[in-house]
Parts: structure tokens; sequence; C-alpha cells
């Protein structure tokens, strides 16, 4: 039997610097050196030796919805929401209730919100 780790998601975008820019600013992420090749797809760290590579397509058109995103973990969810809030970005529960957050089943809180390209990336405080 085979088993995996996550290593790395990787999203096409119409600039590359604005997501990078959008990630930094509001993620925190820090960029790393892409070690796979010269080209101009840049990579941003999730620690843990984890990877977001951003890929560069301009003629980018994303049709995605919810459902389709990706998650991170935050002890710190209420501050990251007061971030959000401070950079003007809007965010919503999972029912598209605006500005508010989502308690799931299980008891973890999660949010919602966009990158320019319309990634969904949720926020959740399951850590």
């Amino acid at each position: 039997m085979h088993t995996f780790i996550f290593n790395h998601i990787a999203i096409s975008v119409q600039n590359v610097t604005t997501s990078i820019e959008f990630y930094q600013k509001v993620l925190s992420l820090k960029e790393i050196k892409n070690t796979a090749s010269n080209s101009k797809t840049r990579w941003l760290s999730l620690n843990e030796g984890k990877q977001l590579h951003i890929i560069p397509r301009p003629n980018l058109e994303v049709k995605t919805n919810k459902a389709v995103h990706f998650a991170l973990s935050t002890a710190q969810f209420g501050s990251f929401i007061s971030h959000l809030n401070d950079l003007n970005i809007e965010y919503s529960d999972w029912k598209d209730t605006p500005t508010k957050d989502y308690l799931r089943k299980d008891g973890i809180k999660q949010i919602y919100f966009q990158d320019p390209d319309g990634y969904w990336i949720e926020i959740n405080n399951d850590v």
C-alpha cells in the first residue's frame, strides 16, 4: 500500500505579482525559491515544507465555487477576521452570509474569501 503526504497546491493566475502581493499581505506567506525551474512560476511557503505555487496564465478566467477551495488553520481566528476587515476583504460563512463565520458540527469555526483570481480560501480554527 502506498502512503502520501501533502506537498503543494498550484494555482494559475492572471498576474503573478498581484497574487504574490495578495497572499503576502493577507496571509503573511513568505516567498521561497522555485527550485523546480527557471520559469516565472513563484512559490510561497505554507510552512512545514508545504508550498503554494503561483503559475502565470495571463488569459485565465477562473470559474469555481466555494466547494472547491483550500483551507488553512490558525489559532488567531478572531484577529485574522479583524485583519480581513482592516484590509476591506469580504468574507462569508459557508452559507454565503457576509461577515459571518460558520460553526461546523464538530465545533470548528470557518470563514471563506476569494483571492484576486476568484479562488476560494477557507480559514478555520482547527489547530
